[in-house]
């Protein structure tokens, strides 16, 4: 009996481990391209709109063959550029108010990072990506689509992330906390178009 046993636990285990592997490469970790990778931010505003850049400290890819499994990336936002205005000044006012405590409070939280912590496969090439976003020193869960493309020794990961600023203590002129706002309101999510580029 204890032979029997023991031979079914061991098909049992067996299995479960190929399973558990599956087929095809091992998971690659790829050290995302900062030069050629691109991440653009834009808000509104009930008076109109902004946009600008911010630089890319460092990121990676996590892939099994061509399909996106994991990754991460960290903004270097004391950094951010403010890119719709175009006299100097007014330019360095708004990218300085985006800097101080009102916003992103650079000198205390001079990165942000995020983490995926799930990949759900739609279609080819398309995923439903889940993972933590830290601004301010404040982590929050956040979802969004991405798209990802493998050419020759190319990877590329697309997405456009929609953020609610408050989730980490960005109030400034937000109607979910002042009142009587009228055309000052700024709303509350901001996008970040994201453009990841690695090498196998």
């Amino acid at each position: 009996m204890k032979k029997i046993f023991g031979f079914l636990l061991a098909g049992v285990l067996s299995h479960a481990v190929v399973f558990a592997g599956g087929p095809g490469k091992a998971d690659k970790k790829l050290t995302v391209d900062a030069k050629s990778s691109k991440i653009e931010w834009a808000a509104k505003k009930v008076t109109g709109a902004h946009a600008g850049t911010v630089p890319l400290t460092s990121g990676t890819l996590i892939v099994d063959g061509d399909k996106l499994k994991g990754g991460s990336f960290v903004l270097d936002v004391k950094n951010l550029t403010v890119t719709d205005v175009k006299d100097a000044d007014m330019n360095g006012k708004l990218t300085g108010h985006l800097k101080n405590k009102d916003f992103f409070d650079v000198t205390a939280h001079p990165e942000a990072k995020f983490v995926i912590t799930s990949v759900t496969p739609k279609s080819a090439g398309t995923y439903d990506v889940a993972g933590k976003l830290t601004i301010k020193g404040i982590t929050s869960d956040i979802k969004f689509p991405a798209t990802v493309k493998s050419e020759g020794k190319k990877v590329t990961a697309d997405a456009k992330i929609v953020v609610d600023r408050t989730k980490y203590d960005i109030k400034f002129r937000s109607s979910n906390f002042f009142e009587n706002l009228g055309d000052k309101a700024i709303e509350n999510d901001f996008t970040l178009d994201v453009s990841l580029v690695a090498n196998k």
